[in-house]
């Protein structure tokens, strides 16, 4: 082997003149030390090659002028193809740097002291060159996710679905399955993203955030959790969407919190959030509302509001069901409520003893799943009887 060189310029020689040695051991490391490096396609591969190269021309560039460390740094990983980004690792990347690091050492040992290091003020520049491209490559990912996560949501609330939804969906990486819910609140001051996905992580749910203006809404679906988190899975599995709102609540700002009806997908997220949204907005009529609150607590509300989905709700889910089981326990429901909830009154005009006024009410409950007897219920149940009225009515005289 030739004595090693002795000032700067013949070791600016020499360096040039085994580069391509230093790059041919480099690869041949890079495949007996690294598994993943020799896992990857050929392409992938012969790019991973280049940027090791790089960084054996631009540290010999560097040798010669230090000060040009800010653009070399930044050209070695500018070599790389942009998908290679998306395929390597950091830490994959600082694994590379170190196996280059490492050979060039071991070939320039004899260089002398100056020269060794150089290679460790290079290295130290190169890693924190690799670090800085991968951190401008996170953030700009994730403007675009919180970009594609808002026209997401945005498409949910108007119900505007196209052909590529689905796959934006999947790009932003959503693990929710099966039934889905919208909650919709106020944004308070500060949101703190992360610590609403990680919330809702805990519960074994996924999210996806949508702010608009004063406004924030979540879609809320159930998530697989991983196999680590197992020992969590029965207790955040059995939580409903209510109790999901319920711990969520806090992250919210002051006002109402609505949550939507739960429906089987997130392709029907549409008829939640539009529940949600209507209830929401006329949320604060309810003088004693909970926060959170189910939107379909709120039908008479919106029913008042113009709310075509809480009108067709309160028929289809009180009014007709009673009907077709039983005109006795619908005369029966009008009779109660125009009578001011008096089981004697009630009695008197229908010619009945109470206890049968009871048994009928009972059986009310039975067949629509509300009781008469609590106030609010009562005025979700009266709102049903005028809105089916009228719905009859309307329907009679479109008939004739």
């Amino acid at each position: 082997m030739a004595p090693a060189p002795k000032t700067k310029e013949q070791t600016l020689n020499w360096l040039r003149t085994i580069s391509g040695e230093l790059s041919t051991q480099t690869l041949k490391r890079l495949e007996d030390t690294l598994s993943w490096y020799g896992d990857m396609p050929p392409g992938r591969r012969s790019a991973v090659g280049l940027v090791a190269q790089a960084g054996i021309t631009s540290f010999i560039s560097w040798f010669d002028d230090p000060r040009s460390t800010p653009w070399i740094a930044a050209d070695v990983f500018g070599a790389a193809p942009r998908e290679l980004l998306r395929s390597v690792s950091l830490q994959q990347t600082l694994q590379l740097i170190r196996v280059t690091v490492e050979v060039v050492e071991e070939r320039v040992k004899d260089g002398g002291e100056a020269l060794r290091e150089a290679i460790l003020l290079y290295s130290r520049e190169i890693a924190f060159g690799a670090a800085d491209v991968y951190a401008r490559a996170a953030e700009a990912r994730g403007l675009w996710d919180a970009r594609l996560e808002a026209l997401v949501v945005d498409s949910i609330l108007s119900g505007e679905y196209d052909d590529e939804l689905p796959s934006r969906i999947a790009a932003l990486g959503w693990h929710g399955h099966g039934e889905v819910c919208v909650l919709v609140g106020t944004t308070p001051q500060m949101l703190d993203v992360d610590q609403l996905r990680r919330a809702a992580r805990h519960m074994a749910a996924d999210v996806l955030i949508g702010v608009q203006g004063n406004r924030l809404v979540l879609v809320i679906g159930r998530a697989r959790p991983a196999p680590a988190d197992s020992e969590d899975v029965g207790t955040a599995a059995a939580l409903t969407f209510m109790e999901i709102a319920m711990q969520l609540e806090p992250i919210f700002g002051p006002g109402h919190l609505v949550l939507g009806h739960e429906v089987p997908n997130l392709v029907d997220a549409s008829k939640s959030a539009k529940a949600a949204l209507a209830g929401f907005a006329v949320a604060r009529s309810w003088r004693n509302a909970p926060r959170p609150v189910q939107a379909d607590d709120l039908l008479p509300e919106r029913a008042l509001a113009g709310d075509p989905l809480a009108r067709a709700t309160l028929i289809h889910r009180i009014y007709r069901p009673l009907q077709a089981h039983s005109t006795e326990l619908l005369t029966t429901l009008w009779c109660y409520l125009d009578n001011g909830r008096s089981l004697e009154a009630t009695a008197r005009e229908l010619f009945v003893h109470p206890n049968t006024v009871r048994y009928r009410l009972k059986r009310v409950s039975e067949v629509i799943g509300y009781d008469a007897t609590g106030a609010r219920e009562a005025l979700i149940l009266q709102s049903a009887l005028i809105i089916g009225s009228i719905s009859d009515h309307d329907g009679s005289t479109r008939r004739r």
